[in-house]
């Protein structure tokens, strides 16, 4: 799904020559370094680095990677990515899908903000009643990456949409390079290219992002806007998973709304988190 070479290839592009000290004129054809440039700059023999590029080098050490990464000027992000895309020959089994019944009682303590449980293909595994109510559905049924990009590019749940889309591609190729044998998830990303241009046109610049906290903001149809602070807990123990909670500062509209929405399914009958039945039975493994 996901491989060393194209990183590298899309990585290189997006580097200006100037800012490495690399001259530029009129004649110049080629975006961001030249294959040559990166090898000269990294230390590395320029063949050596063909090979990189074309998937025929052996794994390349860490000395390397860090000199590719630093050449290439990548975050902590796409480092991390880098290095476990060279490390791809030593397979990552992928997680099952069980919850444990701890972590639905997690939920259980979380009433007044939206919480969600969610998995590296961004399948929602549980979710509590709020978050339900947030997003017009039973939050266990769905998974954020199909919501986002084929049922809700038209709709306006999500008031900052092209910014959630760059979340989820950057999320998806993360995974992608953590678990490459992951049928699912290579499925699911298929799908996503399959049914929109706005998928296919990102997941081609191969970025990566990691999405531990941020804004989240959602046009509701019956509280309107809702700014919500978003924080990603990774749980212990529970490989790819994680605890998303959406909060909303004391004293805000926000508030206001979390607290009407809530009003408004108090006669619902989902007060408990509601589970995604397709977890049951562990995934096929990679």
């Amino acid at each position: 799904m996901d491989d060393l070479a194209g990183f590298l290839r899309t990585r290189r592009a997006r580097v200006d020559p100037a800012v490495v000290g690399i001259p530029t004129d009129s004649r110049r054809r080629v975006e961001g370094l030249r294959r040559e440039e990166v090898a000269h700059l990294s230390g590395v023999s320029v063949d050596y680095y063909v090979r990189l590029e074309q998937g025929r080098a052996t794994q390349p050490s860490e000395q390397v990677l860090d000199a590719l990464a630093r050449v290439l000027d990548l975050d902590e992000t796409e480092r991390g990515h880098l290095h476990r895309l060279a490390r791809q020959r030593r397979r990552t089994k992928t997680p099952g899908g069980r919850l444990r019944p701890e972590l639905l009682r997690v939920l259980d303590l979380v009433a007044d903000a939206p919480a969600l449980i969610m998995n590296h293909r961004m399948d929602v595994l549980a979710g509590n009643r709020l978050a339900g109510l947030l997003l017009g559905r039973p939050p266990a049924d769905l998974n954020t990456a199909r919501h986002i990009f084929l049922e809700e590019a038209e709709r306006g749940l999500y008031a900052d949409w092209e910014n959630c889309t760059l979340d989820v591609v950057g999320h998806l190729r993360l995974a992608a390079g953590r678990y490459p044998d992951d049928p699912r998830l290579a499925s699911l990303i298929g799908e996503l290219a399959m049914g929109s241009e706005r998928f296919r046109r990102l997941w081609a610049r191969a970025d990566v992002r990691a999405r531990t906290h941020g804004r989240k903001a959602y046009r509701h149809p019956l509280v309107g806007l809702l700014e919500l602070h978003q924080e990603n807990f990774a749980l212990p123990g529970e490989p790819g998973v994680e605890l998303l909670v959406m909060s909303a500062p004391p004293g805000s509209p926000a508030e206001d709304g979390l607290r009407l929405l809530a009003g408004l399914g108090a006669d619902s009958d989902t007060a408990r988190p509601t589970v995604n039945s397709r977890i049951d039975a562990p995934p096929p493994l990679g």
